[in-house]
């Protein structure tokens, strides 16, 4: 007996996305979060930027989906009232070395059909007095903001009005595959104790437990290491200096962005995140020691920033599948497990996550098509 044809385990807003567009299809899906709400990790700690996907190599999913998935968040945040900004971003150049980096970037985004624009340092002056640029400014106009939380609180509508379930504080605890059956007994343990159900597919959407999940049912020597990287943001206190956009460093380094400006959709600024790689998931303390270095990264781009008006405000964590020492590019693994049919493994869902999960909910729709 089957209790339901979908497991989705992880109800931030790609397990979200990935139920809904699975229950639209007519699946009977089991949406389940060991947390007491939607949406507490990643998707609740994050600085809500939809992407326009510029970072990536061009062939990557994080790239793919990112465009995809910017369409469809912009479409479906109009047309159901969710709120966003298209406020367009600039990343700021201060040397040579930073200016062929955004060359190359400008010529990549032409590749793929993203809109980007250099402006001239008077133009960005003009534009943000406030913003300093030694050596090049380009603008990516199809980058904005969204509020996360309203973007989910549709997604589980959308489930739930499709005949999804939801079951909060319930945390998978086993899970096994009945080869002849071709069905998957999972435990979960919640408030109530202990029950267990059997599932045609799953889907692993668990964000920083994905691993962990994974790990639950493939052999050991397909195991994986989780690893996290702490990101913290910081509040801005003053009224001044104002930025109409948000504003972007060049990358530093292979585990983010760099600390850089953005907005929340009452217009105040917050700065971040930094990077501390952290042992645990649940270091959601947002790190005052590294206030000096955020602050040193700020003011190369916006000189007259204030120290003391900047605060530690919150704290996320990307979930990674390889350590710091790990320099080379890692994608998203959005895959059917080989020897487990139906289960579908996504893997390393960091940023740009919020602005593919749209896309990933069709890509996961698309493999159990095929």
């Amino acid at each position: 007996m089957v209790d339901f044809s979908h497991l989705v385990v992880g109800a931030g807003v790609v397990g979200l996305s990935v139920a809904a567009r699975l229950s639209r299809a007519g699946a009977s899906v089991l949406l389940v979060d060991r947390h007491g709400a939607i949406g507490t990790e990643i998707s609740a700690r994050n600085s809500e930027v939809i992407h326009a996907g510029l970072y990536y190599p061009p062939d990557s999913l994080k790239t793919q989906l990112c465009i995809k998935g910017k369409h469809m968040l912009y479409e479906i945040a109009e047309k159901a009232g969710i709120p966003y900004r298209n406020c367009g971003k600039w990343i700021v150049a201060q040397n040579d070395s930073e200016h062929e980096y955004l060359e190359s970037m400008h010529l990549k985004a032409r590749e793929l059909k993203v809109p980007t624009e250099f402006l001239s340092l008077e133009q960005g002056r003009m534009l943000e007095p406030a913003v300093r640029a030694r050596s090049a400014i380009l603008h990516s106009p199809t980058t904005g903001i969204v509020s996360s939380h309203s973007l989910m609180t549709y997604l589980l509508g959308q489930h739930e009005e499709h005949g999804g379930d939801l079951a909060l504080n319930t945390a998978v605890s086993a899970m096994e595959f009945d080869q002849s059956r071709g069905l998957y007994s999972v435990l979960f343990r919640s408030e109530d104790g202990e029950m267990e159900l059997k599932f045609e597919n799953v889907v692993n959407s668990a964000g920083l437990s994905a691993p962990l999940i994974s790990n639950m049912l493939l052999p050991t020597y397909r195991h994986l290491t989780p690893h996290y990287a702490k990101g913290s943001y910081y509040s801005y206190g003053l009224s001044k200096p104002k930025t109409n956009r948000l504003i972007y460093p060049c990358p530093a380094g292979h585990a983010g962005l760099g600390s850089h400006l953005t907005l929340d959709l009452g217009g105040r600024i917050r700065f971040g995140p930094n990077v501390e790689w952290v042992s645990s998931p649940d270091d959601l303390t947002p790190d005052n020691t590294q206030l000096e270095d955020v602050y040193a990264a700020v003011q190369q781009y916006l000189p007259t920033v204030e120290k003391s008006s900047l605060k530690p405000d919150y704290s996320g964590i990307r979930p990674k599948l390889a350590g710091p020492d790990h320099k080379q590019f890692i994608d998203f693994i959005i895959r059917e497990e080989e020897g487990f049919p139906g289960f579908v493994n996504l893997l390393g869902i960091e940023s740009p996550g919020l602005t593919s999960s749209l896309a990933i909910g069709e890509e996961v729709f698309e493999l159990y098509k095929s």
